[in-house]
């Protein structure tokens, strides 16, 4: 039995729904050695700024269980250099390319998606709501004007702008339908969860930053609610879910929450071919129960 994997997200169509992660899948064609670039749906690039920006002091990375926590800080090359440097590795490859932006305010944010502008990308990920700026107050995505703000900002990319909101608010479906009104074209639900670990040792914290973003198997609960409430809410909006995705049933279960398609994160780093073999899983799901699309399955948890 031959089964459909391609997604639709808006007015982008996707080979599958399988897409890497924003942060953890590099800022080019670093994957290419575990798995063909071309099978996935998109790999979405490490967050750039306008500009070069080191991000936070090491350690950057600590493990909890079998969770991570990150504080990276958003380090990358800036848009310019990373179009000239690693854009045409993975176009090279055959990868269909999302790219991912952030500013600290939304004068930087329209730098940032300017840059971006014809660049050969199918979407451009707004990153509204990584947790490894200072100050918790620097996250655009846990303020409805704020967030409509930066949506409003990036749309001088003129590109389809997917939003990446925070689930460290219980205001989450208020600021989703703030961004959609703002001209967002999808909803990408969730970034990281914000927690810290410390360091027994040395009584210090973990990370160099102090806290962190949360990530792994344990979010996933988090990001299916997220996923759901905002379908929920919202049920013609596109929306692509992430968070703690370690097996094809996971992603299942993320479309059937209501996710047109989802993100593979944090298993990347436990193993690099993760994209790869959940994609497998999902495959394997939908044959074994006589599925022949995944389209068939978003939203299906609503009844």
């Amino acid at each position: 039995m031959s089964v459909d994997l391609s997604a639709k997200v808006g007015e982008v169509s996707l080979r599958s729904l399988v897409l890497t992660a924003a942060g953890t899948a590099g800022h080019g064609d670093e994957l290419a050695g575990y798995g063909d670039l071309g099978e996935l749906g998109a790999v979405v690039t490490k967050s750039l700024a306008a500009f070069a920006w080191e991000g936070n002091p090491p350690p950057r990375i600590a493990a909890s269980g079998e969770h991570m926590l990150n504080a990276v800080g958003l380090s990358g090359p800036g848009v310019e250099a990373w179009r000239a440097g690693y854009l045409p590795a993975l176009r090279a490859r055959g990868a269909t390319v999302v790219g991912s932006i952030w500013g600290r305010t939304a004068a930087e944010f329209a730098e940032a998606a300017e840059a971006m502008r014809g660049a050969d990308v199918v979407a451009l990920e707004v990153n509204a709501s990584c947790p490894n700026l200072e100050g918790r107050s620097a996250i655009f995505a846990h303020s409805v004007d704020a967030t409509r703000a930066v949506v409003e900002a990036s749309r001088r990319a003129d590109l389809p702008l997917w939003i990446k909101l925070s689930p460290n608010t219980p205001d989450l479906v208020a600021i989703a339908g703030a961004a959609l009104e703002a001209g967002a074209a999808a909803l990408v639900l969730v970034n990281t969860v914000l927690g810290m670990t410390i360091d027994i040792e040395r009584r210090r914290p973990s990370l160099g930053n102090g806290g962190g973003g949360v990530s792994g198997p344990g979010i996933l609960p988090i990001a299916l609610r997220a996923v759901y409430e905002c379908r929920e809410a919202f049920p013609s909006a596109p929306i692509v879910g992430v968070g703690g995705i370690q097996r094809g049933e996971d992603a299942i279960a993320m479309v059937m929450a209501g996710a047109n398609a989802i993100e593979v994160g944090t298993a990347t780093f436990a193993n690099p071919r993760a994209p790869w073999i959940i994609q497998r899983g999902v495959e394997k799901w939908l044959r074994r129960h006589g599925v022949s699309a995944i389209s068939e399955l978003i939203g299906v948890a609503h009844g």
